[in-house]
């Protein structure tokens, strides 16, 4: 037996172990594509200008010193070993680390958020509440206490999500643009652009074209082409240390960044710019968290991206400084360190390495984009899950076509590598400033760490950072501004809907009717019940909304089981099964009413309708059968089911064939509960419930009449609401609410989106929200 053990936990850890290398593989086609084709344009965008009057080894050796330290300092000191490490629940980028605040300090944006939600066992998993002497406890009491300071880090994150959005649209851009203008050093034309330019532009849609396909099998068509890019640049790197410049590896010192800024002074410090380029794509590899793992993304880098990139800068450095005359225009670049007799063969894997580089940081806004949706900073559009076992790999086409027109607009607008360089610098920088304010956050409040620890994290990475985005803001009529023009807009975007949101569900929470006043509408209106399930489907966690009143008033009738869903994002990354439903009465037992909240952490994948209508209907029944009723406050009898598939001895559903529609089915006797057979269903369900002597008359025929209003049919009756400002309100208010929110409304998705309501099965109800 302990033979049989240790051999299934030996092939366990062998599983283990490969699945971290499978990972590890891909990432190098997902994650690490953007930082390993930097030194397509570093230095040419380096010595562009600013230092193109050189004629020393001097400027070579500084900047190659400072691309050291920069990659040394940012991507494998700050990222690798300590920002990877603030994961939430294993998903990173900007807005993770705002939600991993959100919950240590309660400063959550979300307007339907519950104290029920606390009880999660994700939203508690590794919450320790600082002592309360500490500072840690002062910050996160001020942070509660002031609204003004909830804002301000939510802004915060927005900046964060919004420049990462920018350089989703300009990476693509230089990279691509970058990798063909060897082909006018291969062909030696004059007139490059004429080439390069149309070059650019057809990889681009081919690179756009190709993301629906997914992260899953992108990752292993793109990981073979950046291990090939990367032994290639390591080739060169090697040839051109030993042929031109053995010494090289002197410039490693950080005495020569010192000689370099004394020497160059303000024009040194201008070139910043163009060594900054040196780490895009070092946020992709926390944005990316969640489609790999920490220890797969660390085993990538530190075995195969870093040394190859430190022997690939080195290379080139090797070769300037023996090649004085060419260091000026846009021939300091990386194919001129190439030989002649190798350039076509790199430039088709350098062309190639660019779509993959490309493909990181459309990946890493994808993800940054669903979850600014999920929190309720973004219009609703459609996430398509292209993993069933990787949650977080997910396509959104409307905004994969709105980053390919963007992308071909700034290409063909700029169209060279300089100006790209200082716009996508400005982008990667600002990103890198934010996630270092948000981490000195989590370390106290997260980590509990000592304040100190935090300040010097701020101070050090700050500083460097500081120093690198005043030399990409000095260029800012030199291409910087396209950033800042693209932030804006989405900031706007984003802002607008977040206020919309809010001040809608202000006015659902206002006019929410009350649950004696439904009661009372019986008699006096002559309500009938009509055969059943009616869906409502309503923002509000508590309280019947509005639009419910608007529709009795007009039509007096509703099904005879009704049913108020709310589906809601909590600011956690996955909720569990088990614990995503929540199911409360409404009224009496025998009016049939009930409150279902449905969870999803905002990695989560919705189910389609008809998984969704067996969870939403086994989960109800599993409720009546626990037996857990109480009065009419419907707040505190609300009780966590999850789903079929967790009631391994509860409820189950089959279906015509007789086959099991989830989970196994039990060993435990069964009982069958069958409907009248009156009509025949277009499909039959029923349900099948354990003998047990728990559950008792009132609750068998509560269940009997649920099967049955599920095997007459479904209705779902969503709000068709139209936002309007109300009178008196300010100018500003109306233009934000008449023009901006209602247009994003009528131009993004539906509420209910997620659900996928079939039409046959809908009823609208139109309402004015004067908000």
């Amino acid at each position: 037996m302990d033979l049989e053990r240790g051999t299934y936990q030996n092939q366990v850890k062998k599983e283990s172990w490969r699945t971290i290398l499978t990972l590890a593989y891909q990432s190098l086609g997902v994650v690490y594509g953007d930082l390993s084709i930097s030194p397509l344009y570093v230095y040419k965008s380096t010595f562009a200008e600013d230092i193109e009057h050189s004629k020393t080894n001097e400027e070579i050796y500084g900047v190659l010193s400072l691309v050291f330290w920069t990659l040394t300092l940012v991507p494998l000191l700050k990222y690798v070993f300590i920002v990877l490490r603030a994961d939430d629940n294993g998903e990173g980028g900007t807005f993770a680390l705002y939600s991993l605040l959100c919950r240590h300090a309660k400063v959550n944006s979300l307007p339907s958020c519950q104290l029920a939600d606390e009880d999660l066992s994700n939203y508690k998993k590794d919450i320790v509440s600082p002592e309360p002497s500490t500072f840690a406890a002062r910050l996160k009491s001020t942070l509660e206490k002031y609204r003004v300071l909830q804002r301000f880090l939510l802004v915060l994150a927005l900046i964060g999500a919004c420049m990462v959005i920018g350089d989703g649209i300009l990476t693509p851009a230089i990279s691509v643009f970058s990798a063909v203008s060897g082909v006018e050093l291969a062909m030696e034309k004059e007139h490059h652009k004429y080439v390069e330019v149309p070059v650019a532009c057809i990889v681009l849609i081919a690179l756009f074209a190709l993301q629906h396909y997914g992260t899953h099998k992108v990752g292993f068509l793109f990981a073979p082409v950046v291990i090939t890019w990367l032994l290639c640049i390591s080739a060169i790197g090697l040839y051109n240390i030993f042929y031109w410049n053995p010494h090289v590896y002197k410039a490693l010192s950080p005495h020569y960044i010192y000689r370099f800024l004394k020497k160059t002074q303000k024009e040194g410090w201008m070139s910043l710019g163009g060594i900054l380029l040196c780490i895009t794509g070092s946020e992709a590899m926390f944005a990316d968290l969640g489609h790999f793992s920490q220890l797969s993304i660390k085993i990538a880098f530190t075995s195969m991206v870093y040394p190859s990139l430190i022997l690939a800068y080195m290379g080139q450095a090797a070769y300037l400084s023996q090649h004085h005359d060419i260091q000026n225009g846009y021939r300091v670049g990386f194919y001129v360190s190439v030989p002649e007799k190798l350039r076509w063969p790199v430039l088709v894997i350098a062309v190639l390495a660019a779509v993959v580089g490309s493909q990181a940081i459309i990946t890493g806004t994808f993800s940054i984009i669903k979850q600014c949706s999920a929190l309720g900073c973004f219009p609703r559009v459609k996430i398509v899950h292209t993993s069933s076992k990787f949650h977080g790999q997910i396509y959104i086409p409307e905004i994969n076509w709105t980053l390919m027109i963007l992308c071909l607009a700034v290409t063909i607008g700029f169209g060279d590598t300089k100006r790209l360089g200082n716009a996508s610098g400005l982008a990667v920088i600002t990103v890198m400033l934010v996630t270092t304010c948000l981490m000195s956050l989590v370390i106290v409040l997260c980590w509990h760490q000592s304040v100190l620890l935090a300040i010097l994290f701020v101070i050090f990475f700050g500083t460097i950072e500081a120093l690198y985005f005043s030399a990409s803001l000095i260029k800012f009529f030199e291409g910087a501004w396209v950033p800042v023009v693209l932030s804006l807009i989405f900031m706007t975007m984003m802002s607008v809907w977040h206020y919309g949101t809010l001040k809608t569900y202000e006015f659902d929470v206002q006019n929410k009717v009350s649950v004696d006043w439904l009661l009372g509408l019986g008699p006096g209106l002559g309500i009938v019940r009509v055969r059943g399930i009616g869906l409502i489907h309503t923002e509000l966690v508590s309280g019947i909304p509005a639009i419910f009143s608007h529709f009795v008033t007009n039509l007096p009738a509703f099904h005879e089981v009704l049913v108020f869903l709310c589906v809601k994002s909590i600011p956690i990354p996955h909720v569990k099964h088990e614990e995503r439903f929540l199911v409360g009465h409404i009224g009496p037992r025998e009016y049939r009413m009930y409150r279902c909240i449905v969870r999803y952490g905002y990695r989560d994948a919705h189910k389609d309708d008809l998984q969704f209508e067996n969870d939403l209907v086994c989960s109800i029944a599993e409720f009546i059968r626990t037996g857990k009723l109480g009065l009419n406050d419907e707040e505190k009898e609300m009780v966590v089911v999850g789903t079929p598939s967790t009631h391994l001895d509860g409820i189950r559903l089959w279906e015509e064939d007789g086959a099991e529609c989830s989970g196994r089915p039990s060993t435990s006797k069964l009982t069958e509960i069958r409907s009248p057979p009156t009509i025949k269903p277009r499909k039959r369900v029923r349900f099948v419930i354990p003998e047990s002597p728990k559950i008792d008359i009132g609750a068998r025929e509560e269940l009997r009449e649920l099967m049955e209003a599920r095997e007459a049919g479904v209705a779902y009756i969503l709000g068709h609401s139209y936002v309007r400002a109300k009178k008196g309100s300010s100018l500003v208010k109306k233009m934000v609410i008449n023009f901006g929110y209602d247009f994003l409304r009528r131009n993004f998705r539906a509420p209910t989106y997620a659900l996928s309501v079939p039409h046959a099965s809908t009823l609208e109800v139109g309402m004015v929200y004067h908000i």
